[in-house]
């Protein structure tokens, strides 16, 4: 294991050592413009987050709920280009020292060159990759170069995903899996499906890498269910919003870090293994 890699996996271990679940916050590159995103990002991280996504906008995110959508569309008309992508990843790491993650569709990275991402983002001192629409049948060359340049290859599982493609997705992943919490996009839930326990579960049988869970997760009391069963709680959506409802970048900045502060302290578990209630 080289690169940060190891420091995403290590990240991981300390979380699990402290007894608590870790939080992994999301924000996409330039919304509502490159240096806000930044700001908010490093909000985040200096706020209880212990990994962070930094999302690549796509034209067509057929994954993402409205949002997200939203906020991709800013990002967009606004001119991001992959290039601000990898500033913000470079700048959030250098500012902060933790792992920082891309989260994005396959098609804008396989224009760009899978070589050439893989080679920009482990420069920039990012912990790797997560591709929620590529395939593991088709992931080869991505994993390829991924490896090369110390990258780790996160790949989602959904409720619906049998016990054999979860071993495929398993044997291909590093890093860590990502558990969908519910099936279709994501989104502010008011409540959390009972599959994701299950999917978690399911997973840990086919492999030892930790399993984190995502999509529709918004409030700290919502973190703190999750926290109970999962190795780590990824929330977007809420903190996407709240930085759409803000006045302006300050405003957006302090609100982001508060909602984080909250969603870490709720990661946290009692002695008996669960969280502090």
């Amino acid at each position: 294991m080289s690169g940060n890699l190891q420091l995403l996996a290590e990240t991981l271990d300390q979380a699990r050592q402290e007894n608590r679940a870790a939080l992994i916050t999301y924000m996409p590159a330039g919304f509502p413009t490159v240096d806000e995103g930044i700001a908010a990002i490093r909000a985040m991280l200096n706020s209880g987050a212990d990994i962070v996504e930094v999302g690549l906008p796509h034209s067509d995110p057929v994954l993402d709920g409205p949002v997200i959508q939203a906020a991709a569309d800013i990002a967009l008309r606004g001119g991001v280009r992959i290039a601000d992508v990898i500033r913000t990843v470079r700048e959030a790491y250098e500012a902060t020292g933790k792992p920082v993650l891309v989260m994005s569709y396959w098609n804008p990275i396989s224009r760009y060159g899978a070589e050439r991402f893989s080679r920009e983002l482990a420069a920039a001192g990012g912990a790797g990759c997560i591709l929620p629409d590529l395939p593991v049948q088709e992931s080869a060359r991505w994993r390829e170069c991924a490896t090369a340049h110390g990258l780790a290859t996160i790949f989602v599982a959904a409720p619906s995903t049998t016990d054999e493609r979860l071993r495929e997705l398993a044997a291909a992943a590093s890093g860590f899996i990502y558990a969908s919490s519910l099936m279709g996009v994501t989104g502010v839930r008011d409540s959390l499906s009972t599959a994701a326990s299950s999917l978690v579960r399911r997973i840990r049988a086919v492999t030892p890498l930790p399993v984190c869970v995502g999509i529709g997760i918004s409030t700290a009391a919502q973190a703190a269910e999750v926290a109970d069963f999962a190795d780590g709680v990824i929330v977007a959506s809420a903190l996407v919003k709240a930085v759409l409802g803000a006045l302006d970048t300050a405003a957006g900045a302090a609100t982001v870090a508060e909602l984080t502060a909250e969603l870490s302290l709720a990661t946290r578990r009692a002695a008996d293994g669960r969280r502090a209630r």
